[in-house]
């Protein structure tokens, strides 16, 4: 059952009312108001209460005495003034009513900064310049820094003793830029250019800041610059943009990767702490020390337990492995005693059945051969040559058909007689 959406749940007034602070808190976090002062006191506390109107509206405000400490504009508010606000949107429980947490302010007048950076920040912010998904991640432990900011002042004092304590011997190469007045957008837009360039002699920097101390907001303008803002979106190494106190933003600080409050804090953001990362190596090889010691004690103990059960292991397997070989041979021996009973069987039988093909050859050769006779001498009985033995002869002519009859001959034609022994050739003379 969801609270507040039926009578049996119905929300107390203080649940209600820090419930509506929640959301109210989490949907305007950091927001920038512009409007007009009214009723502007500062109490013992040194705590500054006033309301905000416009036209159409107006909600109360606050400003904590840590912060109205650092306005740079306490002196002048007051009724009447036209304010931007860099502000949360809360809730009073005890009066339920709604009212900003301020914690910093800026005068805003006729064709003043504001208006322009307002605008500016608009429609940059429409192109995309400013979406969290387009910044690039810091490297872990950048080996060379490119910083561009003054070369006088506390601020690169400040930010290289803070590098060389967290981890000494990292590169840095001070881009001695303006960061105040007419040429100060110039030069800032020709240090971030510096830093990266292709050019081979370039000091090839894995992370550039971009740092200033504080200052007035019309100091810090500098770095409202639409040509620096855009250099800075489409660098390809990953800038810090550490410009001002806390409670001061600039274009700059919403197109850079990341944002520091201070130079000193964009120095720690950009390294580790060498001692920190060497105490988290000790401890991770000290680990891995253990780990590995503990593998190895538990594979050498199973080395150990594998020794002492392996002979007998061999052994059992040996003897299982004889005994088998054992059988084989024994039944090699029964298979090669069957063949060779085989064989000399096969071999009986080879040589009876040769004696009795050998006999019914010679049988049936003797049959050939007496049939063979047999017939010779019949067709010598019947062959006409035969006649020839008795005194007879044959008659043919010259086309060897046998004559029969002397009718089928005329005079002058060439008639072959055979005898038993020779034959004669002889022309016809006459016919009778």
């Amino acid at each position: 059952m969801e609270i507040g959406r039926s009578e049996e749940s119905a929300y107390s007034v203080s649940g209600l009312t820090m419930t509506m602070k929640g959301v109210l808190e989490k949907s305007f976090t950091k927001v920038f108001v512009t409007g007009e002062v009214s009723g502007f006191k500062v109490y013992p506390s040194g705590h500054a209460y006033f309301t905000l109107k416009d036209d159409g509206a107006q909600i109360s405000a606050v400003m904590f005495k840590s912060s109205f400490d650092k306005c740079k504009v306490k002196a002048r508010l007051k009724d009447g003034v036209k304010v931007c606000l860099y502000a949360t949107a809360s809730l009073y429980p005890q009066r339920g009513s709604c009212q900003l947490m301020v914690f910093a302010a800026k005068l805003v007048g006729d064709g003043d900064l504001m208006q322009r950076f307002l605008e500016l920040k608009a429609r940059l912010e429409a192109e995309g310049l400013f979406d969290v998904q387009r910044k690039k991640p810091l490297p872990f432990l950048p080996r060379r820094i490119g910083i561009i900011t003054s070369p006088a002042g506390a601020v690169v004092h400040d930010m290289c003793r803070v590098l060389n304590r967290r981890f000494p011997g990292v590169g840095v190469r001070v881009f001695p830029a303006s960061v105040q007045g007419e040429e100060a957008p110039a030069s800032l837009l020709s240090g971030v250019r510096y830093f990266n360039s292709p050019c081979p002699d370039a000091f090839k920097a894995d992370l550039i800041i971009i740092a200033r101390g504080g200052g007035s907001f019309e100091d810090l303008f500098c770095f409202n610059d639409e040509s620096l803002v855009r250099a800075i979106a489409s660098s390809h190494i990953p800038i810090i943009s550490a410009v001002g106190h806390e409670t001061d933003f600039t274009l700059c600080d919403f197109a850079a990767d990341k944002r520091a409050g201070t130079p000193s804090i964009a120095a720690e953001m950009a390294v580790p702490e060498r001692r920190e990362l060497e105490r988290r190596l000790a401890a991770f090889l000290s680990s891995v020390t253990a780990s590995l010691r503990s593998k190895y004690q538990c594979q050498a103990q199973r080395v150990d337990h594998l020794s002492d059960i392996l002979p007998n292991a061999l052994s059992l397997r040996g003897n299982a492995l004889q005994k088998r070989m054992d059988s084989c041979s024994a039944s090699l021996q029964v298979l090669a005693e069957g063949m060779r009973s085989k064989c000399r069987v096969a071999n009986s039988a080879v040589d009876a059945m040769s004696d009795r093909l050998l006999a019914a050859f010679k049988l049936s050769y003797e049959r050939k051969i007496a049939r063979l006779d047999s017939l010779s001498s019949k067709l010598s009985v019947l062959s006409p040559y035969s006649v020839l033995e008795r005194g007879y002869s044959l008659t043919t002519d010259s086309s060897g058909n046998v004559l029969k009859d002397a009718e089928s001959l005329r005079e002058g034609d060439e008639i072959l007689t055979r005898f038993a022994r020779g034959t004669a050739k002889s022309s016809v003379c006459a016919l009778r």
